[in-house]
């Protein structure tokens, strides 16, 4: 596609094994491991995708951080200078969702950009019936701190895709590099470049 092309650094943060690697896994390169091992450090891999209608892609740069204690003063100096944070907790899982208000957010807050779009995943959302973590509660707490919501389920890819789309909409727009009235009217058609034309439908969120 010709336009600009941007680079933008995206984190996932939140406690080991909520998800993390599996959300990336899924998103680029369309697959899901059921007992994926934990990530020690961090991991890098990267996704473009091109905004047709206002002529720009993003290649997002993502960075998988580990969730043990022991890593995290070490996972600190990957999601330095992140221009998109999305923070990750499994619904049936509460003490993942309280350390995203207790540790993780504070943690995006002071290594990322002053103007870090951020976003709350509740993953593994196919196991509602087992959830400790309403949906109401995600989305309150995504309000409070000025984040996108998005239920996700990797297993049965639910919502992976769109959560990316709207946080490199929201990217563009705050950056000036799309009219807000654009991001709002507009549906854009992404041209994934990571081999994702086979013309499949995708799944609705839950």
């Amino acid at each position: 596609m010709k336009g600009d092309n941007i680079t933008c650094k995206v984190v996932l943060v939140g406690d080991s094994g909520v998800g993390k690697t599996c959300i990336i896994q899924r998103y680029v390169n369309d697959n899901f491991v059921e007992n994926s091992e934990s990530t020690i450090t961090s991991s890098y891999t990267y996704k473009k995708i091109d905004y047709k209608q206002c002529n720009k892609s993003i290649s997002f740069d993502i960075w998988d951080t580990a969730g043990q204690e022991l890593y995290r003063a070490l996972a600190k100096n990957f999601y330095l200078n992140a221009s998109i944070g999305i923070l990750v907790y499994d619904i049936r899982r509460r003490n993942s969702f309280e350390s995203l208000k207790t540790y993780w957010h504070e943690q995006l807050k002071v290594s990322g950009e002053d103007n870090m779009v951020l976003a709350v995943a509740g993953n593994k959302c196919d196991l509602y019936l087992e959830e400790k973590v309403t949906e109401a509660e995600g989305k309150q707490f995504a309000k409070d701190i000025g984040a996108i919501f998005r239920l996700t389920s990797c297993k049965e890819n639910i919502g992976i895709e769109e959560l990316f789309e709207e946080c490199g909409r929201k990217y563009l727009e705050n950056n000036n590099l799309i009219k807000a009235n654009e991001a709002k009217d507009n549906k854009f058609n992404l041209n994934d470049s990571a081999d994702n034309a086979d013309g499949k439908k995708k799944k609705k969120c839950c």
